[in-house]
C-alpha cells in the first residue's frame, strides 16, 4: 500500500481548526442538554455508516466511558429495529444518518420533520453540527488511513 499523507501532520493548522470546531460543537451539544453518551452514540452511528474504523473504535470506547451500556452501543447500528432508544434519541439518530448520507436524498424533509417533532431548535442545531463535524473527522481519518490495530 502506498504511504498516505497524514492530514493532521501535514497541515497542523487545518487540523487545529477542526479541533477548535469540535470544541465549539461539543459546547453547543452540552448547551442543548444532549447527554454525552448519546452524543458519542450519534458520532458512532455516522462513523459506522462511513466505515471509519478509527472513529468507530474511539466513539465506542467514549460511549462506554460516558456510561452508555454495551447493549445500546451494540444496537446503535440497528436502532430502527430496537426499543433501546427514546423518540428524541431516534429523531437525533435519523437526522445524523440523513446528514451523513446527504448524497442520498439531500436530508429529506421527512427526516427534518421527524426531528422537529421531537427535538427543540437548539437540539436540532446541535445534532446537525455534530453530524457535520463527525463527518469531517471520518474523512480525515479515512483519507489518512489512521491505523486501527488490536
Amino acid at each position: 500500500m502506498n504511504q498516505r499523507v497524514h492530514l493532521g501532520q501535514a497541515a497542523p493548522e487545518l487540523y487545529q481548526a477542526v479541533l477548535a470546531l469540535e470544541q465549539l460543537m461539543s459546547d453547543r451539544v452540552a448547551k442543548a442538554g444532549i447527554d454525552k453518551g448519546l452524543a458519542h452514540l450519534l458520532r458512532l452511528r455516522a462513523s459506522q455508516i462511513n466505515q471509519c474504523a478509527f472513529c468507530v473504535r474511539m466513539h465506542t470506547r467514549d460511549a462506554l466511558a460516558s456510561g452508555e451500556s454495551s447493549d445500546r452501543i451494540a444496537m446503535v447500528a440497528a436502532w430502527h429495529e430496537s426499543g433501546y432508544f427514546s423518540l428524541k434519541e431516534r429523531a437525533a439518530l435519523a437526522l445524523v444518518e440523513a446528514i451523513t448520507l446527504v448524497a442520498d436524498g439531500q436530508v429529506p424533509d421527512a427526516a427534518y420533520a421527524e426531528a422537529a417533532a421531537s427535538l427543540s431548535s437548539e437540539e436540532i442545531l446541535a445534532v446537525e453540527w455534530l453530524a457535520v463535524v463527525i463527518n469531517a473527522w471520518n474523512r480525515i481519518a479515512i483519507a489518512s488511513r489512521y491505523p486501527v490495530e488490536p
